[in-house]
């Protein structure tokens, strides 16, 4: 019987998850502690494969994650500013 209609899985094994962060599975595996405490998506606990959507949202939020901003206080900076004049 052919195939009608390709599908394309949304659940991937740990060597193509390691792949989507352009990592080899044994690099995957040592910096995977790290990434989950970063919020990087588990795999299942029954199949143990990952889900490639997690995965792209927390690659798409992870700047924010990483690296979060505080708003400066224009107020004292220019008061700053103006005492070393």
């Amino acid at each position: 019987m052919a195939i009608r209609f390709p599908v394309e899985p949304r659940d991937i094994p740990p060597d193509k998850a390691a792949r989507r962060l352009h990592l080899s599975l044994p690099e995957f595996e040592a910096a995977r502690p790290r990434l989950e405490r970063r919020g990087f998506p588990p795999p299942d606990p029954d199949t143990g494969m990952y889900d490639l959507k997690a995965i792209d949202a927390w690659m798409d939020k992870r700047n924010h994650l990483t690296a979060p901003r505080e708003a400066r206080d224009a107020q004292g900076l220019m008061r700053d500013r103006i005492s070393r004049l």
